[in-house]
């Protein structure tokens, strides 16, 4: 049995497909762990959560910030945001109650052995275990009677830092942020979502959330996606698997057992403009 470990495929199903017969991938037998952000922007966003769902428990997936803005708009949380969006087949399929529900009961955050799977990362103060704990918050909300009203209150950047005082939806919304927004914060987690791109971008007094001194979570390896501009990173505690695909770079797998890597190039009709 192999566990492979997914990037953002943001609805680059041919390229997934293709990678998944590169690893010759048996749901039967291997496993799937997926970084989240498993639609929009690609051209097949529908036929990616059809097939990630038919996988059943042989595919495991986190909530990355795409997938929570599919919710918010078939909920009114948000609307869509431009041309670039690609999930009108979503919701003009006659499955999309089906698989909208299947997505708001996917985890935020999934701990197993030394290895904690998260979309964006984690703030200095959680360990991996603390992360999941605060990932449960979040999960109930998504999956309980008050989703609607969760959504409606998802949206925002602030508060920016966690502190354990923090209450309704604003402990939930740092939670959300931290697991699936996050590149850049301050020394103490004091987040700023504005900065993108490459690593040299970051604000002044700021640093890649995986590098902040005294982090909790440092004896942990995380396995996350969200930042294409930092490529495939692959160290004894880091797995950053968002390669870009969608940007005309690689779909990546690595298989946890031995770090072997996997990729496979953007299929033509999937690359979008590079980024400016």
């Amino acid at each position: 049995m192999a566990t492979y470990a997914i990037g953002d495929i943001q609805g680059c199903y041919d390229s997934l497909e293709r990678l998944l017969a590169l690893c010759a991938f048996d749901p039967t037998h291997d496993r799937l762990w997926l970084v989240g952000d498993l639609v929009n922007r690609g051209p097949k966003s529908l036929e990616t959560l059809r097939l990630i769902k038919s996988l059943g428990p042989a595919a495991m997936t986190v909530l990355g910030n795409h997938d929570l803005y599919l919710l918010m708009v078939a909920e009114g949380g948000a609307k869509f945001r431009g041309k670039d969006d690609t999930l009108q087949a979503i919701f003009d399929a006659p499955d999309c109650a089906e698989l909208l529900d299947w997505l708001r009961h996917q985890p935020l955050c999934h701990t197993e052995g030394p290895y904690c799977l998260v979309h964006a990362g984690l703030l200095p103060q959680w360990t991996a275990a603390r992360a999941r704990e605060l990932a449960r918050e979040v999960e109930a909300a998504l999956q309980g009677p008050d989703f609607h009203e969760f959504i409606l209150n998802l949206w925002g950047s602030e508060p920016a830092a966690w502190s354990d005082d923090l209450t309704g939806w604003p402990r939930l919304r740092v939670i959300v942020n931290a697991m699936t927004r996050m590149r850049f914060c301050t020394p103490d987690g004091a987040m700023e979502f504005k900065a993108k791109g490459k690593l040299s971008n970051a604000p002044e007094n700021h640093l890649p959330w995986f590098n902040l001194p005294n982090r909790q979570y440092a004896d942990s390896v995380l396995v996350t996606g969200h930042w294409s501009a930092l490529g495939l990173k692959v160290t004894p505690n880091f797995l950053a698997l968002d390669s870009g695909c969608l940007w005309g770079g690689h779909l990546t797998a690595v298989r946890l057992e031995d770090r072997r890597v996997f990729q496979v190039d953007c299929s033509p009709s999937e690359a979008q403009p590079p980024k400016r």
